[in-house]
């Protein structure tokens, strides 16, 4: 919400720069002492936290680059074909069981997404794609979470994103940082290309409130995928779906049309019961393989 309303007057690029700076911040000065201390910056995966932090710039950038100009209610459904990406993938990558329940409830959750989608109707909008591609994107980046947080800490993988995130923005900066490049429309590209303009008064103390959020937020995040299975955290991320719509509505008066309230539903109901079926297998689990007395 707080970077959708920044998308009018500041670039992604500053935006993102400052928040992660922040957010690195607070990861060294707080998370990393309270996670084992700074000997977890130290690991033999750098290229694999390279690769994850890219694919979380990418989901990020294409995501708020799409609430720019999309409803942040909009936006977000079609994000959530993510959780449903993740439970797939879990299947061929991690090796972890997922029934034909579960997979029937993907199924409505796709189609709900290509419903508020629209693809071929008038209403469609070519920046609908960028949240596909953002949630594309972020299944690629919990499926690695999930493969690395066997070795790695949740601080350390949330240090290299957002080192990740500030070597990437300064690049953009450098690059396309005077405005050279955007086209001036108000558009997803004008918002990633916009010329720096220095935050003042209380939208810099938003940026870094959003800062502090990141680190926060990323870290806990990044422990869940760490610990749990991911099939078992992805359906927890659907509360961001009334919040989106909650705040949509409060900040820029965006109600869901009819049709966006249909795919909305599906994604929904379909991530509910993602959760109804997890909860029973993990009931099933505990009663087949119960934990022994010495634990």
């Amino acid at each position: 919400m707080i970077v959708k309303w920044f998308s009018g007057d500041y670039p992604l690029h500053q935006v993102v720069f400052i928040r992660s700076s922040v957010a690195l911040i607070v990861t060294l000065a707080v998370i990393m002492p309270l996670d084992g201390g700074f000997a977890n910056l130290r690991t033999k995966r750098l290229g694999l936290h390279l690769l994850r932090g890219l694919a979380v710039v990418v989901a990020n950038l294409t995501f708020f680059a799409g609430i720019a100009v999309l409803p942040l209610s909009e936006a977000t459904a079609i994000f959530f074909v993510a959780p449903l990406l993740i439970t797939v993938l879990s299947i061929p990558l991690l090796g972890e069981v997922v029934g034909f329940h579960r997979l029937s409830a993907v199924a409505l959750g796709l189609v709900g997404v290509i419903i508020v989608i629209r693809p071929g109707s008038e209403g469609f909008q070519l920046a609908a794609l960028l949240p596909l591609v953002a949630a594309c994107a972020y299944a690629a980046l919990q499926i690695m979470t999930r493969k690395m947080g066997l070795t790695e800490k949740a601080s350390t993988m949330a240090f290299y994103i957002q080192l990740t995130f500030i070597i990437v923005c300064s690049g953009f900066g450098i690059i396309a940082g005077d405005g050279r490049y955007a086209p001036g429309d108000g558009g997803s590209l004008d918002f990633l290309l916009r010329a720096w303009v220095w935050p003042e008064g209380f939208d810099l103390w938003l940026m870094i409130g959003l800062g502090g959020l990141l680190a926060v937020g990323g870290y806990l995040i990044s422990q869940g995928y760490r610990v749990a299975e991911a099939g078992v955290v992805a359906p927890f991320e659907y509360v961001l779906m009334p919040l989106a719509i909650f705040w949509g509505i409060v900040i820029w008066n965006d109600w869901p049309d009819s049709q966006s309230w249909v795919g909305i539903a599906l994604i929904i109901s379909a991530g509910v019961y993602v959760f109804h079926r997890e909860a029973i297998q993990g009931r099933r689990n505990v009663l087949d393989r119960p934990m022994p007395r010495n634990r």
